[in-house]
């Protein structure tokens, strides 16, 4: 391949100087230090910063715009060194240029910037120096609403990178609905009708490099160190989206897997395999996948090509976790248990969920610092949070022994867990150590702190201690944290001496959100068990399951229910969480996932980007100013609408976000509450009704105005009543009293359910 790019860079050299005539008028000068200028043109030009530690690089380009500025002969100009190791190159008055950098011999790959000033470092764009990042800007995502999209299926801004996954035509997936649709470059391009509905985080699926037959959603990984080329563009990388969605004041939260890669292997932990292509389209073909000469699967299995598919999978299996008991796996990368799992018991932890979900070894101290480090680079690239696949297939001791303490030092950055627990009780069927609230805690007993084996040799007694650990919780465990609940109608600093700064979906909400009374009764209950349950992520439905009355399809409980599960997230206790397309009730009724037994468009996994065809100008979270074409019918529709409002009313109301909450003074009412923060100078108190009526007693004096209405109530005796309202609709009575951050009036637009 790079011979290839050699030959066609000499080749466009010679035809660049063979018409130099022609392009004499637009030509460029060059500067006394080398530096490419265009003559008359008035752009504001690209400026790139290289990384190199091995030489002094030297830069060849191509294909500018607006005009074609001429190219130097093969390797190019030598940069400028600037110290650091990074060497530069200015490109005046340009808007758009192709690029590729040369050391000692060796090519990047081919390489496009827009205007602006770039550095590249470790494969990557970043839009600033990446040594001068700083945690300031990332702030507590309790203050944000989460849209959560599957990349490959939300908006396709770049056709040229479609491609079909090697199993896609098991599903019937036509060319036009490739699996490998959307891209970085239609998040971009989307995201101000994400603002436009009032988000202001986005969760995405896995952006790291995949390898399996129908590897779309991203949780198939090969390298964790890479981005997986399907998703990027020339003018659309990771950084870009990253980059892109801090300009609009949002944030990108990434999904990770640590638990498991594909079959496979993984580059550094297990390399059997690279990936060989000339264009994006020829990784729709399993011959992409290169044997690599003299790796062990290449030693061990010679004639591996030759082989069946079924043949090949046992023998990718047998290198990566010695199956046939041949030396394999000296590295001790993965977990040898081969029998599966058993949902509720202890082998959940080290047996591999899939065939293609290979459980990684995350008690070797080796492989939980490759992981820690590799995905340490994505929060250096400005990822606000992670959202963690898989985390009760990792021993809570594990994590908090070797991996949550890598990410502590990071000020705001945050993770959250997926303890899948389909189970209407909060203690789930394997018991505590299975539990959801059970990952929010830190090792306070002396059995397990400290003991961590940090060398390679100590994997053993590292994986002995975390099934130990699991057995010693398994049954009944005593947490009974306050730090969800106000004293009263008091806030109180939470008391985070035994938390170990993490969070997780609440999934007893979730499977119980067929009805927001059921899932807000079981809120209630539960509660107590989470260090601190306002730091929950909750969602009523996802790309893997809805609520348990309903929980292979999307919701199928109807437009009303869907707006008084929304009034819900979007004021009790909790981040609130959208799977895309819920706004419209997107494939409402369909079957979320049955891998490749059906096509993508039959799922609850379809491509949603028809619906959001055309533009739209927004004026901030919730607000927008002028929209066309199919999205704005979209942020038309009455879910859509009501969202608007609801993410309007959440941000301005700090209690909304990360108050406290007691139901001890309401009365009269199924779902009712009160809320209230009280810190770094603010007081912000809140007194929320959901579908009926409601009387709140002990309440601070003062005027109370109503965020969904603009109606006030002047309380006099602690007592605010408020009359019985139809099934989605809501009031959200604010304290405007003296020291309290109140409102001006109601806040957003009502629609069909708030009103």
């Amino acid at each position: 391949m790079s011979q290839f790019k050699k030959a066609l860079a000499l080749l466009l050299t010679v035809c660049l100087l063979v018409t130099s005539c022609v392009l004499v008028a637009n030509a460029a000068e060059t500067d006394e230090n080398g530096e490419a200028e265009a003559v008359g043109a008035t752009g504001t030009g690209v400026i790139v910063h290289y990384y190199c530690e091995s030489g002094t690089p030297s830069i060849y380009w191509w294909n500018s715009l607006p005009t074609n500025i001429a190219m130097a002969s093969y390797p190019g100009r030598t940069m400028t060194a600037e110290g650091n190791n990074y060497y530069k190159y200015t490109f005046s008055d340009v808007t758009k240029i192709n690029m590729l950098f040369i050391v000692n011999g060796v090519q990047s790959k081919e390489l496009t910037r827009k205007t602006g000033e770039w550095w590249y470092k470790n494969e990557r764009w970043y839009n600033h120096d990446p040594s001068q990042i700083t945690d300031w800007d990332r702030t507590d995502l309790r203050e944000d609403s989460i849209y959560f999209v599957i990349t490959t299926r939300f908006y396709d801004g770049d056709t040229g990178n479609n491609v079909h996954c090697w199993d896609d035509s098991k599903a019937n997936n036509p060319d036009s609905d490739p699996a490998w649709r959307g891209d970085f470059k239609g998040l971009i391009e989307k995201l101000d009708y994400i603002k436009a509905l009032g988000f202001s985080a986005i969760w995405i699926t896995p952006v790291v490099t995949n390898g399996g037959g129908y590897d779309y959603h991203g949780y198939h990984a090969m390298d964790f160190s890479t981005v997986d080329v399907r998703y990027e563009s020339d003018d659309a990388t990771f950084q870009d989206l990253i980059d892109a969605a801090h300009e609009k004041d949002m944030k990108i939260v990434q999904d990770v897997v640590w638990n498991h890669t594909g079959n496979f292997g993984e580059a550094n932990l297990c390399p059997m395999f690279t990936k060989e292509y000339d264009t994006i389209q020829d990784l729709a073909s399993p011959s992409c996948m290169k044997v690599i000469p003299g790796s062990e699967l290449a030693e061990s299995y010679p004639n591996y090509d030759n082989m069946d598919g079924g043949a090949q999978f046992q023998a990718r299996l047998d290198i990566m976790q010695d199956t046939t008991g041949h030396g394999h796996n000296s590295t001790e990368a993965y977990h040898r248990e081969l029998n599966g799992v058993t949902y509720g018991q202890m082998i959940e932890q080290y047996g591999s969920i899939e065939g293609d979900c290979r459980d990684t070894n995350t008690e070797n101290p080796v492989v939980a610092e490759y992981i820690t480090n590799t995905y340490k680079e994505y929060v250096d690239m400005g990822v606000d949070a992670f959202r963690l696949d898989t985390e009760k297939h990792i021993n809570r001791w594990t994590l908090n022994s070797a991996f949550f303490p890598k990410f502590s030092s990071y000020q705001n950055f945050y993770i959250f867990g997926e303890v899948c627990a389909r189970w209407n009780q909060y203690i789930n069927e394997g018991g505590p150590s299975d539990s959801p609230f059970f990952y929010t805690w830190k090792e306070t007993d002396s059995a397990w702190k400290n003991n961590w084996g940090n060398s390679f040799s100590d994997w053993s007694t590292n994986f002995t201690n975390s099934k130990n650990h699991y057995t010693a919780y398994q049954g009944s465990v005593s947490y009974n944290s306050t730090n969800a609940k106000l004293n009263g109608v008091t806030y109180h600093s939470p008391d985070y001496s035994q938390a170990n700064g993490t969070g997780v979906i609440d999934f007893t909400m979730h499977w119980n959100f067929y009805t927001a009374n059921s899932a807000f009764n079981v809120a209630l209950g539960e509660d107590h068990a989470f260090n601190d349950s306002t730091w929950n992520v909750v969602y009523v439905d996802s790309h893997d399951y809805s609520p348990n009355d309903c929980q292979k399809v999307r919701y199928n409980a109807g437009e009303q229910a869907w707006a008084e599960n929304m009034d819900l997230m979007w004021t009790f206790r909790g981040i609130p969480c959208l799977y895309y397309g819920s706004e419209i009730e997107f494939k409402k009724g369909a079957t979320i996932d049955e891998g490749t037994n059906i096509s993508l468009e039959s799922s609850g996994r379809a491509y949603f980007g028809n619906n959001i065809t055309g533009n739209v100008n927004t004026t901030g979270f919730g607000t927008y100013s002028s929209a066309n074409g199919n999205v704005a019918t979209t942020l038309n529709k009455p879910l859509a609408k009501h969202l608007q409002q609801l993410n309007q009313i959440r941000r301005a109301v700090p209690a909304l976000q990360k108050g406290q909450y007691s139901t001890s003074n309401v009365s009269n009412s199924n779902m009712a509450f009160t809320r209230r923060y009280t810190k770094n100078g603010v007081d912000s108190l809140a007194c929320v009704a959901i579908s009926g009526g409601a009387t709140f007693t002990g309440l601070p004096n003062g005027t109370y105005i109503d965020a969904v209405t603009g109606a006030s109530q002047n309380v006099t005796n602690g007592t605010l009543s408020v009359p019985s309202i139809g099934k989605g609709n809501m009031r959200v009575y604010v304290c405007c009293a003296s020291g309290f951050k109140g409102i001006n009036g109601k806040i957003g637009t009502n629609g069909t359910y708030l009103k």
